[in-house]
């Protein structure tokens, strides 16, 4: 089904989505300022990008900010005639923000077509006559997610004044506020002082706008009389340095409140004309409406080629671990490989049991003795006496698990050392305290690996006992006995002990090299030496890979999120549709 949307509202709302899970979990250098930049980012697709994209006739939002005490509430309620917002001594003055409008727009801004994440309160004009001081109840802080709709005759029609919270505000929540109106606004009206003009916090935002192609006219107020001459040179130099040379100046002078605490009406004539003017021309809307919006969309491009960016850092460091957990896991298999080929599973008891079986004193006469020694022994054991060789067979097995389990324990410490070396890595071992050693059930699956490799020997023997003299061999000596001489020849060196290689365990392992030759022919032990050396390989690397993958599990979750293609795709996308839409005369 297709779409009737249009293409850029498409695309914005598949932006919107990627944004709101960023996949930026991990504390990375600069993560978190990222993982606010986004956020940021989806209040304003909510705030402004959305709805502005969706009607550029609508109302346009002029926000009035500033710092600390510069008089933006006394300066709004000049504009509009009347006492509307509080204006006072006590700092932060504006806590909850108050939206003016005309009464014909009020259906505009009762919706939550813009500021969505604000409840409406609709509010009244104070009665005439009452300070601005003490006019309403004073907000509180539980009221930041509140907006104020009042509805004033003295507001042109097709345009909203929005009384701002301080930009430095000593409280966080109405900085975070302030910044959110301003990025919700389709042009400023910025109110600094005499003796505040230069402050830096001013300047940033100032900054932003001027990258944002943002409409700003600035009010510059309580100039000492004579000091104008002398300021506004200066601040018109910086504007036009900081990119905003057409932005227009308004002086007041310090002067005197009346006893309703308000500014004469003249005094904020240059503000109110610009914005009376700006309301009435519908072109002027319109071209202000889609500047603002081009260089909103343009900035969130650049705001998204970040957030990408820190998104890649992330995945880099989760892959970084996964293959530094990988060659942990890979050195400890091959750990094992090694203690299996240089004989020293074949020391101690298991060479000595090994030993006390064949008997070596007679062995290097003949092999055909030593099968007969084995005939004895097989049936010594039907009869019900002890037979050495499964002594041997227990003991291969457990030196094999506790080699094993060592190189696993030594694999788990290691990649536990390389999580601890960044925070990030903290993070993850902090949650997952298990993974300091090998998993609590891991010796019972080694054990039990270690027995189905077993059985596997016995049935890689029997499938080799082809022809009836090979099987009459086989039974003769016993399938035990013949699957421990197999083990006892993997594990005595690199090759299965033929032709010239070096014999590491000594003679015991060349009379099991020379009961299997007899058996099967030279070639065909190092094919069966060769054929289980591989599958324990194998098996090994599987435990080992599944004890690898509790730490790949525990990543997972920082895995989850958008990632930095897609982000930048869907950025490039709405950019692309705007200015097609732009071309195409419909934006």
């Amino acid at each position: 089904m297709n779409d009737a949307r249009p293409p850029a509202i498409v695309s914005l709302e598949r932006l919107r989505s990627s944004l709101a899970d960023p996949g930026l979990s991990l504390p990375l250098e600069g993560a978190a300022t990222q993982r606010d930049a986004a956020a940021s980012a989806v209040r304003q697709i909510d705030d402004y990008i959305r709805p502005r994209l969706a009607d550029l006739d609508a109302p346009l939002l002029a926000v009035v900010g500033g710092s600390t005490g510069s008089g933006k509430s006394t300066i709004v309620n000049a504009i509009i005639g009347t006492p509307t917002t509080r204006a006072g001594v006590i700092r932060p003055t504006t806590r909850q923000p108050i939206l003016v409008h005309a009464p014909v727009d009020a259906g505009w801004f009762a919706s939550d077509r813009i500021l969505p994440g604000l409840a409406r309160v609709r509010g009244r004009i104070t009665e005439p006559g009452t300070p601005a001081s003490s006019a309403g109840d004073v907000p509180t802080a539980s009221r930041m997610n509140e907006l104020m709709l009042l509805a004033s005759d003295q507001v042109p029609a097709s345009l909203a004044l929005v009384d701002a919270p301080d930009i430095d505000s000593v409280a966080d929540e109405n900085r975070a506020l302030a910044n959110q109106l301003l990025a919700a606004a389709d042009l400023w009206l910025f109110v600094t002082t005499a003796n505040r003009y230069a402050d830096a916090v001013p300047w940033a935002l100032l900054d932003g706008a001027a990258s944002r192609a943002i409409t700003v006219a600035v009010v510059l107020n309580r100039v000492p009389p004579g000091a104008a001459d002398e300021v506004l040179p200066d601040l018109k130099q910086m504007l036009s340095s900081r990119g905003l040379p057409d932005a227009p100046v308004f002086v007041i002078e310090e002067q005197p409140l009346d006893d309703l605490g308000m500014l004469p009406a003249e005094s904020v004539a240059g503000p109110r004309t610009w914005l009376t003017g700006i309301a009435a021309d519908r072109v002027e809307r319109a071209r202000i409406a889609a500047r603002t919006l081009r260089g909103a969309i343009v900035d969130l491009d650049i705001r998204v080629a970040s957030i990408a960016t820190a998104r890649q850092q992330q995945l880099d460091w989760l892959d970084g671990i996964a293959k530094s957990v990988a060659l942990d896991y890979d050195n400890a298999a091959d750990a094992v490989d090694d203690a299996t080929r240089d004989g020293a599973l074949l020391r101690g008891e298991v060479l000595a049991r090994w030993q006390d079986f064949v008997g070596t004193s007679d062995l290097f006469r003949s092999v055909e003795r030593w099968f007969s020694r084995a005939r004895d022994a097989a049936t010594a054991f039907v009869m019900g006496k002890p037979q050495p060789v499964i002594d041997v067979e227990v003991r291969i097995e457990h030196g094999l698990h506790a080699v094993i389990v060592d190189q696993a324990g030594r694999a788990a410490a290691a990649s536990w050392a390389g999580l601890q070396r960044t925070e990030a890595g903290r993070a993850i071992a902090q949650a997952h305290p298990g993974l300091g050693t090998e998993s609590p059930e891991f010796s019972e699956k080694a054990a039990a690996m270690i027995r189905e490799w077993q059985g596997a020997l016995l049935r890689l023997i029997q499938d080799n006992a082809g022809s009836k003299r090979i099987r009459a061999r086989v039974l003769s000596a016993g399938l035990n006995v013949v699957t421990v001489a197999l083990m006892i020849v993997v594990f005595a060196s690199t090759g299965g002990l033929t032709g010239g290689e070096i014999v590491i365990a000594g003679g015991s392992a060349v009379l099991g090299q020379k009961l299997l030759e007899t058996i099967f022919g030279e070639d065909a032990v190092r094919r069966l030496a060769g054929e289980a050396r591989k599958d324990l390989t194998k098996r090994v690397a599987a435990l080992f890979d599944r004890e690898a993958a509790r730490v790949a599990a525990a990543l997972e979750a920082a895995r989850f999120g958008s990632s930095p293609d897609s982000l930048r795709r869907e950025s490039a996308a709405l950019l692309d549709d705007v200015r097609r839409a732009a071309d195409g005369g419909t934006a």
